[in-house]
């Protein structure tokens, strides 16, 4: 693994170890110009589906069972090329993934970082 997996929101200023920076979100942040957001990729195919999103809603006490469902999503065939393709980044280099998500311990984000760390997929 990387020696560093972050996660932080998209409108922080990035930081000098942020190494590769990957916005995980499925819609693209509100007020934020793509010149200004200093991404190296947006993987939106990793993001969790439009239906879990809205069922959850940033609800704090839904977040375990987002956690579970969206872990479940991330298993499916469909995901496996991106999921891949930030394990394969999260080995090589540091790796900040980015959100909107004003809560950021409760994100999909969060789910990934910890995902990733654990050795998945």
């Amino acid at each position: 693994m990387a020696a560093h997996i972050a996660y932080r929101r998209i409108y922080d200023e990035p930081g000098h170890s942020d190494g590769v920076r990957v916005l995980v979100d499925r819609v693209w942040p509100r007020g934020m110009r793509k010149e200004d957001a200093h991404l190296d990729e947006w993987l939106r195919e990793v993001a969790p589906s439009t239906e879990l999103r809205r069922w959850y809603g940033h609800d704090p006490e839904r977040f375990a069972e987002f956690r579970r469902r969206y872990l479940a999503e991330l298993r499916d065939p469909s995901r496996r090329e991106p999921a891949q393709r930030l394990h394969s980044l999260a080995r090589t280099r540091n790796l900040t993934l980015l959100t909107a998500t004003r809560d950021v311990e409760h994100s999909q984000a969060a789910v990934l970082a910890q995902w990733l760390a654990d050795g998945c997929p």
